[in-house]
């Protein structure tokens, strides 16, 4: 019997890919119900519309829980990896949630600021942007495991902050709180580049990114105007983790000037060059062959925190997870550990 995301999977064909410097998009092209309006909102419009509050759980707090209050009429979707800034230190969701209509959760993050823990404002504000792809892949894994040893939905935060150090030290953005947003807000630049290059198509309602080649992991959605919203948070994170990889290779290949700060890769010369990377037909093999391995796990399947069915994906090498409602995936993602 197909699976959820195996369905979801099936329905979806890639589309033409698009490149900029290291980092290609494959678009994930649904059917034609993708353009119909979502029956949820995102978590930038539930809280535009101050439907939606997000603060620590009490005077006190604990970092690795929130307490989110929907007053609005319908559901508000919180993507996994999503960052939240504020409070007492900045946070990302450890799974994606759909938090009902007129409804109050305490929802599991981890922390994404070590050297943080006073309050800069009563309530959390939405970054423009989730968790680095390769640190969503780490914590989604750790989740998982965390789910079936039923230990709840939690990450291993001293580790998601040994990662978060470790990769703002190769991209020269150590800030005095460690924070996760210094890597993004030193290289906005690249990575604004990175959104302006990779834009939606008709009917996509998921994207897949490689870097250098190599898989990194996609997210795919019900409604294509899901993805359109939520596709420049993904494109910034998956930017960083392509400037990580470069930033690896400029360490072998010298590519540090006479301050020893890291060249970013992108002029316009290479990134041309780079464009034709994408026509490589071996990346598309490796895309198709990256979401059949994806449509063939068995997820271990528990109810999810506010509406629908969590799915988790638990393999040595592939990290992923689906919120299924009234069996139609909500949103899948997967990623290349």
């Amino acid at each position: 019997m197909q699976t959820s995301i195996a369905r979801a999977l099936s329905s979806v064909t890639l589309g033409h890919p698009v490149s900029f410097d290291n980092l290609t998009m494959f678009p994930l092209v649904g059917p034609g119900p993708v353009d119909q309006a979502p029956w949820y909102l995102t978590l930038d419009e539930a809280m535009a519309l101050e439907w939606t509050e997000i603060t620590e759980v009490s005077a006190e707090g604990r970092v690795p829980e929130l307490r989110v209050v929907n007053r609005g009429p319908q559901p508000v979707f919180m993507l996994d990896g999503e960052e939240l800034l504020g409070a007492k230190q900045n946070r990302v969701v450890n799974l994606t949630i759909l938090v009902p209509a007129e409804s109050e959760l305490t929802i599991p993050v981890s922390c994404v600021e070590v050297g943080r823990w006073r309050v800069r404002s009563r309530a959390f504000t939405s970054a423009p942007r989730t968790q680095y792809a390769a640190g969503r892949a780490k914590r989604m894994s750790q989740v998982s495991r965390s789910m079936q040893m039923k230990r709840g939905r939690m990450s291993n935060q001293a580790e998601v902050w040994a990662d978060i150090s470790e990769k703002s030290s190769r991209l020269g953005a150590d800030s005095p709180t460690g924070a996760m947003e210094e890597m993004f807000s030193r290289h906005a630049d690249f990575t604004e580049r990175c959104v302006e290059t990779l834009r939606p198509v008709d009917r996509q309602c998921g994207a897949l990114f490689l870097i250098s080649g190599q898989v990194a992991g996609f997210d795919l959605f019900d409604r294509a105007v899901t993805l359109r919203r939520l596709l420049p948070k993904l494109v910034r994170s998956a930017a960083v983790d392509a400037l990580d990889g470069a930033s690896r290779r400029s360490d072998i290949h010298g590519g540090r000037d006479g301050d020893g700060e890291l060249v970013a890769s992108g002029s316009d010369a290479r990134s041309a060059a780079l464009q034709g990377c994408h026509r490589d037909p071996a990346a598309r093999e490796s895309a198709l062959q990256f979401l059949a391995a994806v449509r063939a796990f068995v997820p271990h399947v528990s109810p999810a925190l506010g509406l629908g069915e969590d799915h988790r994906l638990v393999a040595p090498h592939v990290a992923g997870a689906a919120l299924i409602h009234d069996e139609q995936a909500i949103h899948v993602s997967a990623f290349t550990l």
